[in-house]
């Protein structure tokens, strides 16, 4: 291919995610692949977070379209109260960042 063809650029979707630790307390995060992320989470790794909890359980996952789209999300979820997160993570609904 000439170097004057460049293939178009693909924008990599980005998440926000909760994940609960054994304590009970909600990690939030963001990722280009959340499960992958939760499972380094699981291994101890990643965040100091769960150096004293484990992570067990991915409990929220929301879709953004950029990675500075799920920043200001991450920023707006850790800003709310534990209810409020709490109900994130119960919800059924799987958001996508506006």
């Amino acid at each position: 291919m000439p170097h004057d063809e460049c293939p178009p650029s693909v924008e990599k979707t980005w998440f926000v995610y909760l994940v609960r630790a054994a304590s009970g307390a909600l990690y939030c995060g963001i990722s280009d692949d959340p499960v992958r992320r939760f499972a380094t989470h699981q291994r101890g790794k990643g965040a100091r977070f769960f150096y004293s909890s484990p992570a067990v359980a991915l409990v929220y996952v929301e879709a953004c379209r950029t990675r500075s789209d799920a920043l200001r999300q991450e920023r707006l979820i850790k800003k709310l109260k534990k209810s409020a997160k709490e109900m994130l993570a119960a919800s059924t609904d799987v958001p996508a960042c506006r």
